[in-house]
């Protein structure tokens, strides 16, 4: 990957498209930003995959994360909870819940950061009828 520098940050092109980062939102995607969106990104990935490959289907899957940063420590990522929202049919919460764990320990940005960051994760099933 190749970051080229411009006037209020830096961007960098990729096949789908370019990416600006910056610390002003207004010009582009702040570092912490995709900071958490790669960890969350791949932590929804690697659960998508674990739950298609044993046949677990799903109506909809929302994660949200909330963030602490520490300001005294160059306002770091110290701990992103990743809150799981899937809804479906005939779910079984304790099987999603093994899932979400095997996903973790596949998820190579979680891993990446288990020493700095504290990712906790959990989990909400809601149940459609028909």
């Amino acid at each position: 990957m190749d970051f080229y520098l411009k006037e209020n940050g830096v961007r960098t092109s990729f096949e789908y498209g370019q990416l600006n980062i910056s610390g002003d939102e207004n010009e582009g995607f702040r570092p912490y930003q995709l900071m958490v969106a790669s960890i969350a990104g791949c932590s929804i990935g690697v659960f998508r995959k674990i739950l298609n490959k044993q046949r677990v289907k799903i109506e909809d899957l929302k994660v949200t994360a909330d963030i602490d940063r520490n300001p005294d420590k160059a306002n770091r990522i110290e701990k992103i909870r990743l809150h799981y929202v899937v809804k479906g049919y005939h779910l079984n919460p304790d099987k999603l819940l093994k899932n979400l764990d095997v996903s973790r320990s596949n998820c190579s940005m979680v891993q990446s950061v288990q020493d700095s960051i504290e990712v906790e994760e959990t989990l909400e099933c809601i149940e459609l009828s028909k």
